[in-house]
């Protein structure tokens, strides 16, 4: 049977097998066709998609860290949403995008530029460089140029001379050293701390690289000046017209305010004014709300609140060169000391709760206790070369509360060597977590106001229990403290030593580094967070996240209308401590 060709197949039949043919070749093409687009789609939108995001973010943040001396936050659209809770400045979308990096949302915060010269270890400065803000003269220069309206009963103007430290000390007495001691005002740290900040040899001028950020507002001479015989306008202007100004800077927006800090050298209960009325007491600074974002350095912080942190009073001892700090330390580990302990201060009768009439009267009746008795009038406790020879010849020094929790005999008592004995742990042990060992038992002893007020416990008796190799033990350790609690004098800079300045100043760089960690990482530094209970977190060991039950607990308790604050006694106190100062100067 013989094939036929294709020309010998009827027309018909071909344009019938013709049609079938193309009718499968369309249906294959768009197939085809259809499925070309659903990769192209899929890889544009899934596999490139991922990567646009991620790499927006790079280039974001690129252009963010250079050519600008104060980066803004990033405002692309695309990254926009509302931040958790714990971590304020994470942006949320980032969290939960699985396409972008650890590195690359790293890249996204302002501060990145500032952590990163940690890592510089070749920059002897790197994650420790400061920036100064360049406020207007009002806020501080102008009103030591007005020092005599600082204080009611005080002329500040020889107490802010040569750069705060008050005039010199003559030692006719031999009971300081021959240079280095001055007659200071205990609420001069204003313009101490401010001038000392001067000499900070890790200034910069670049914002985008501070560890943090100094406000050099004078907060302790502001309120000063207004606390007696104004009304709540005048008292806050100051601290309204500065938080403004803060606010509408570049720096602030990094991280809104939480890398400022300021120093006010008044205790805290003049800063927190809880209401409007004009019979309450001091200003509202620190119940701001970009208050409330900074760090505030004050001589007496409040158990209750986390913005705030004690520092030392200042001493009348400013040394300018390690070696007068050393010649110092020497000369107190070998001065014979021939009182078991003694107080310097006066009762107050107007205070039932205080015990320092139980202590006068034990200081009076025992035959190893000194008593330098402070009233009104003439006084040797108003001479620094009197108090200061009491402390040098007394192994232990009672610390009792003053008209608040603290008082500067404390520091100066150290600086004498006297192992100072606490009443009440809110007098140093919750205050200068950055300057005094959590271990108190290892420079101080600690007598609950409880056993003396209840007069069940002898001062005496419990003092003359410590064995003598203890005592000198703890005596070593009090001297070993006094570099970090005393202010080097401005003008200098002591060459290997760190003082209270730099202890403070590299707590505050500490805290923010921290925070800006944690910021990253997406978690908090605290679990359960609650900030009545601030005191007891600065008492954690490292890696605890989380406080509890504490066996202070009965010296903090909360008075029972709840105002914690500037309420109640805490307003008192503040008013008690001007009231003092008027005695010392009358």
């Amino acid at each position: 049977m013989r094939r036929r060709t294709a020309a010998s197949v009827p027309f018909e039949e071909m344009d019938k097998g013709t049609g079938k043919n193309q009718q499968k070749r369309l249906c294959l093409l768009a197939s085809l066709s259809a499925f070309f687009w659903i990769l192209l789609l899929y890889f544009h939108f899934v596999v490139l998609g991922g990567n646009t995001v991620g790499e927006s973010v790079k280039l974001e943040a690129h252009s963010l860290n250079t050519g600008s001396k104060t980066p803004a936050l990033v405002t692309d659209a695309r990254l926009t949403n509302t931040p958790s809770k714990t971590t304020p400045f994470l942006d949320a979308s980032l969290k939960n995008t699985p396409s972008i990096t650890s590195s690359q949302k790293k890249e996204n915060f302002p501060f990145m530029r500032a952590l990163r010269t940690i890592e510089n270890k070749s920059d002897p400065c790197g994650g420790k460089y400061i920036y100064v803000h360049d406020l207007p003269p009002r806020f501080n220069e102008d009103m030591l140029k007005e020092c005599k309206s600082l204080s009611v009963w005080t002329n500040m103007c020889k107490f802010t001379s040569n750069a705060g430290l008050g005039p010199p000390l003559e030692n006719v007495e031999g009971v300081f050293s021959n240079t280095g001691w001055y007659a200071t005002n205990q609420f001069a740290v204003d313009v101490i701390f401010s001038n000392r900040m001067k000499q900070y040899e890790c200034l910069t001028n670049d914002s985008s690289i501070a560890a943090a950020i100094f406000v050099p507002f004078y907060a302790g001479f502001d309120i000063a000046r207004y606390l007696w015989g104004y009304n709540i306008s005048t008292r806050d202007a100051a601290s309204l017209e500065l938080v403004d100004w803060l606010m509408k800077r570049p720096e602030w927006r990094i991280m809104g305010g939480k890398d400022h800090f300021l120093v006010a050298g008044r205790i805290t209960w003049d800063f927190r004014r809880l209401t409007d009325e004009e019979s309450d007491w001091g200003n509202k600074l620190l119940f701001l709300p970009a208050a409330k974002n900074m760090s505030m350095l004050v001589v007496e912080s409040s158990p209750w609140n986390a913005n705030d942190f004690g520092i030392p009073y200042p001493t009348y001892f400013h040394p300018a060169k390690d070696d007068d700090v050393f010649i110092w330390q020497e000369r107190m580990r070998n001065l014979e000391r021939k009182w078991l302990f003694s107080f310097a201060g006066a009762p107050r009768l107007d205070n039932p709760k205080s015990i320092r009439g139980q202590i006068i009267d034990q200081c009076k009746k025992s035959k190893v206790g000194k008593l330098l008795e402070c009233d009104f009038g003439e006084s040797k406790c108003h001479s620094p070369s009197s108090i200061m020879q009491m402390f040098q010849s007394s192994l232990f020094c009672l610390q009792p509360q003053g008209d608040s929790y603290t008082r500067r005999s404390a520091f100066d008592s150290m600086l004498a060597g006297c192992i100072p004995v606490f009443f009440h742990p809110g007098s140093a042990y919750t205050q200068y977590t950055w300057h005094l060992p959590k271990n108190y038992t290892t420079y101080s002893v600690f007598i609950p106001e409880d056993d003396i007020r209840k007069r069940n416990v002898s001062i005496e008796e419990v003092l003359s229990k410590i064995p003598p190799e203890q005592v000198k033990i703890m005596r070593e350790k009090v001297i070993s403290l006094i570099p970090g609690l005393i202010y080097a004098d401005p003008r200098s800079k002591l060459e290997t030593l760190k003082d209270s300045f730099d202890v403070a100043v590299q707590a505050v760089i500490d805290k923010v580094t921290r925070l800006r960690r944690n910021i990253i990482q997406g978690r908090t530094e605290y679990d359960n967070f609650v900030e009545e209970n601030s005191w007891k977190y600065e008492l954690l060991d490292e890696g605890q996240r989380e406080v509890g039950a504490h066996e202070w607990d009965p010296f903090f308790s909360k008075p029972k209308d709840g105002n914690s604050d500037s309420g109640g006694s805490s307003a008192q106190a503040a008013k008690n401590s001007w009231k003092n100062e008027q005695r010392d100067q009358s």
